[in-house]
């Protein structure tokens, strides 16, 4: 990965004139960099929960193009994607106040030809995202420091994702952050398997999720529930130590009847502060379509994921709020009595010739916080993005 002063300070990249002041400039500027890395971990350090609007917020469109850039030249099975067509998915996105991750990430299918079946192309999702800092004291001031990068080879009969790289560990996925002065830069590795949705949907079964408000017990029952499962996943640290390496396990279940995803419990692991410390991660997010998608193509995802709900129980008068309403509602209402992440992702679609499915899409993320800590909040969000592809699949 590239080191250079230019890219850690994001000047130009043209030759710097050997003056008295450029290089006062320049020296100035990266006195100024180093000094913001070092003034972002004891911030954060010294924070303790957010209660906050869009500590997810921004922006990502994505151009489906192995559904536009088809193969015309009979190579390849019918109906396939042209050699190189990848999806695209772009973003900048701003996490937990003072981290910001800017770029793209590409997604290819398996290619095979038409005669013989030889596979041409590796199904793989492709990373490279910058991450840039942003100064707890004024939010304007912004420094990238390093990127997010690397490749996830696709085992798309077992749907399985390889955060390691696989075979190809040289360009496995990693949080490369680069030296500043006296901030020491790291490289650190995810790893772990992320299991897709089923390739065959006739095995899908049926699956009921529970949750507790107060002492109400409230359940709601998937007929056909496509689990994507988290395996011993390692999330890299970073891009500042307070943002420890996190182990996941677990699962987040798609309704195909619904649209909906559930979850009865993905388990965070990590040692913050000295402490080993586990979150688990339960709810939902509902996907609501507007009255007129199919002319305006809007829909969005609203988020009711609640962490460490066993431990943060409600007192039981206060569920009396949520007495008549129907199993459904309840399970889908917001306690803010328990820390939680809510809020939507918004989409707008444009459909293809079908007029059903995305050709491309506008997103805008506005999650919020109640009462979570950052190391929530970003783990959550890597957790998120490195499932990208599965959860903007139709």
């Amino acid at each position: 990965m590239n080191t250079t002063l230019n890219t850690l300070l994001n000047t130009s990249s043209k030759p710097v004139a050997r003056t008295r002041f450029a290089l006062t400039s320049l020296v100035g500027a990266a006195v100024a960099s180093v000094a913001l890395l070092a003034a972002v971990a004891p911030a954060l350090a010294q924070d303790k929960t957010l209660t906050k609007d869009d500590v997810i917020a921004g922006t990502m469109t994505i151009d489906f193009n192995t559904r536009t850039n088809m193969d015309r030249t009979g190579d390849l099975k019918e109906k396939s994607p042209a050699i190189g067509a990848k999806d695209k998915y772009t973003f900048q996105l701003n996490v937990a106040e003072t981290t910001q991750f800017y770029g793209d990430i590409m997604r290819q299918p398996n290619l095979y030809s038409s005669l013989i079946g030889k596979r041409k192309q590796d199904a793989q999702l492709m990373f490279n995202v910058n991450i840039a800092v942003l100064n707890p004291a004024d939010l304007k001031q912004k420094r990238n420091v390093g990127k997010w990068v690397g490749t996830i080879p696709i085992d798309t009969a077992s749907g399985a994702f390889d955060l390691s790289g696989g075979s190809a560990k040289e360009s496995a996925l990693r949080i490369a952050i680069d030296t500043a002065g006296k901030v020491t830069g790291f490289t650190d590795g995810f790893a772990g398997r992320l299991l897709g949705k089923a390739e065959k949907k006739e095995t899908l079964a049926e699956y009921t999720f529970k949750r507790v408000i107060g002492d109400k017990t409230v359940s709601i029952v998937v007929k056909k529930s496509d689990p994507m499962r988290f395996e011993n996943i390692k999330l890299a640290k970073g891009p500042v130590d307070v943002y420890p390496a996190t182990i996941v396990n677990g699962r987040l279940d798609y309704d195909y009847e619904t649209g909906n995803w559930f979850t009865d419990g993905i388990r965070f692991k990590y040692n913050a502060d000295g402490k080993d410390t586990e979150d688990v991660v339960t709810g939902s997010i509902k996907w609501v379509e507007d009255a007129d998608r199919k002319t305006n193509g809007k829909g969005a995802y609203e988020f009711n994921l609640r962490f460490n709900e066993d431990k943060n129980k409600a007192p039981s008068t206060e569920s009396a709020a949520f007495a008549k309403m129907s199993e459904e509602d309840a399970f889908f209402a917001v306690d803010d009595a328990v820390p939680c992440l809510t809020g939507k992702v918004a989409y707008v679609d444009t459909f293809m010739a079908d007029g059903e499915t995305p050709a491309s899409s506008k997103i805008t993320y506005n999650l919020h916080a109640n009462k979570l800590t950052k190391q929530q909040v970003m783990n959550f969000f890597k957790l998120w993005m490195v499932a990208t592809g599965p959860t903007n699949d139709e």
